[in-house]
């Protein structure tokens, strides 16, 4: 058993606790996992909040993290003590139904433990003060150990900064993947990206790879514009600054609507106006941002007969086992950006600092 740091969520809506923790060994098929750099996500924070209905407490969050296998569990001949990883909170097995069609990435092998908290067997590896600790996302990157399934990891190249290419586990995959594989953006294609944080401009950096000859940034936070430009946004609006609905300016700017649009906030109205800003007959919507639990999204379904396409997407399409390390070999070759995507590096126990810096749009 090692005895480390964590950040522990003991209940919703207060603020994480640095304690220290037991992390028990791995079991068979299980990876222990020394975590060297995380990020936060907005989707921790969104089961910090209590929103989420799957949410189990005392918990430790986190799932973009990167560090060295630490030990193995047995049976497992993926990876050894010393490897450099990515954990994944969507894993590959590649053994399911989901795994073995090229469409999809969404691996179910593990999804109701993982759901509850709890490795594959039922049970946690993590106490504190005599209490089990649950897992989140099957990553829990918020501890200096952790554990995590033998199917949930993805082996990259030793040379990468691990402070970098924890990112590579959640949003920036996710948005590019949104453009690159979701939607399949083409060469000379206008697109529309809601919401610049972190996974929108990742979502503006493929659609730019993708050859897109027209970007949109739309964000009522005029102080993301300069960012969404570096990217590759050819303009930025607001919101705000038209009495008419926002689909009404764009599908006016473009010559009736985008080619491509995307929502990376997680707002239902705002899926509806991605959608509407699309362009008739083959305009193409995608759904990054996730929703709180309960709600439901609308629009006339006269915008679809005709011709408009509303899809999902969930870490960008990626499988991840074999998908994962590749991201890492582009950041390094530097056909995809990472660094340019930091704008703070806190100590861990400044980890609360983290969270109000991603609330308030810094």
């Amino acid at each position: 058993v090692i005895k480390c740091k964590a950040a522990v969520a003991w209940e919703a809506g207060k603020p994480l606790s640095i304690e220290e923790v037991e992390v028990a060994p791995p079991k068979a098929h299980e990876v222990r996992i020394k975590i060297v750099a995380t990020a936060v996500c907005h989707t921790d924070a969104y089961t910090l909040s209590g929103a989420d209905p799957e949410g189990c407490f005392p918990v430790i969050l986190g799932h973009e993290g990167a560090g060295i296998v630490e030990s193995v569990g047995e049976g497992v001949t993926k990876v050894k003590k010393g490897d450099t990883v990515i954990p994944l909170y969507i894993p590959q097995c590649g053994e399911c139904k989901f795994c073995k069609n090229p469409k999809t990435n969404l691996c179910q092998k593990i999804r109701i433990t993982q759901g509850k908290g709890v490795m594959p067997d039922g049970t946690s590896r993590f106490t504190c003060k005599g209490k089990q600790i649950y897992h989140f996302m099957g990553t829990s990157t918020f501890s200096e150990y952790t554990v995590v399934a033998d199917i949930s990891v993805a082996k990259i190249d030793a040379a990468a900064p691990l402070d970098k290419v924890c990112l590579l586990g959640c949003g920036i995959s996710t948005g590019y993947g949104a453009a690159v594989n979701t939607a399949k953006v083409e060469p000379g294609s206008t697109c529309a990206v809601f919401g610049l944080g972190g996974v929108g401009l990742a979502v503006i950096m493929g659609c730019k790879i993708a050859g897109a000859s027209r970007i949109i940034g739309i964000d009522i936070n005029k102080d993301k514009y300069a960012k969404a430009k570096e990217f590759g946004a050819t303009e930025c609006i607001s919101p705000q600054d038209s009495k008419k609905p926002i689909q009404e300016v764009l599908v006016e700017m473009t010559d009736g609507g985008v080619d491509y649009s995307f929502e990376c906030i997680g707002n239902v109205g705002v899926m509806r106006a991605a959608l509407e800003a699309c362009h008739k007959g083959w305009g193409v919507s995608v759904i990054v941002g996730v929703a709180a639990a309960g709600q439901e999204i609308s629009t006339r379904p006269f915008q679809l007969v005709t011709g408009r396409t509303w899809k999902g997407t969930a870490f960008g399409g990626w499988k991840s086992v074999d998908n994962v390390p590749k991201l890492v070999t582009e950041y390094m070759s530097k056909k995809i950006k990472v660094d340019e995507f930091v704008t703070h590096t806190l100590p861990f126990d400044k980890i609360n600092e983290a969270f109000e810096l991603m609330h308030s749009g810094k």
